[in-house]
């Protein structure tokens, strides 16, 4: 079971209302809990053949994973010419490639298609992600170092 297969388990748990999914398989456990504000805490559990257990937390441990459903309608009827560019994975989202270099954008930055905004690091990996669009940040819409989930706006651009 791969990492975006993962994701939507998450996803579709979190909007289905179930208090808790355990599945398990050949070699992977997952147990997924959620709460009633809507919060998801997911335990990933893969057991190798060859290795001991091993255990690893997709969600960070200070704090459960926060599954954000936003609406359409929260978003101001000015903001709607802006482009959201989202979270394709669950992970830390960060504005720097590492503490001591320079942010890789700012707000009224402009950006070209291809360019890097920002790394997301899941699981010890470093994802860089890489603007799909051409245009000016006008908002950043997360904190350096936070976590984020799959699908959740990163950043507001105005594509003219």
């Amino acid at each position: 079971m791969d990492l975006k297969e993962i994701q939507n388990l998450i996803k579709f748990v979190a909007n289905s209302g179930v208090a808790e999914v355990k599945l398990e398989m050949d070699d992977v456990k997952i147990t997924i809990r959620t709460t009633l504000e809507g919060n998801a805490e997911t335990t990933y559990v893969q057991q190798l053949p060859a290795q001991a257990a091993l255990q690893q937390a997709v969600a960070p441990q200070q704090a459960p994973a926060v599954v954000n459903v936003t609406s359409e309608a929260s978003v101001p009827a000015e903001d709607s010419k802006y482009i959201t560019i989202k979270s394709p994975i669950i992970g830390t989202f960060y504005r720097k490639p590492s503490p001591d270099k320079a942010v890789f954008t700012e707000v009224g930055s402009t950006i070209s298609k291809g360019d890097v905004l920002c790394v997301i690091e899941a699981m010890k990996l470093f994802n860089e992600i890489e603007s799909e669009i051409s245009g000016k940040i006008v908002k950043i819409l997360v904190d350096d170092m936070s976590p984020v989930e799959f699908d959740q706006p990163l950043f507001l651009v105005d594509p003219s």
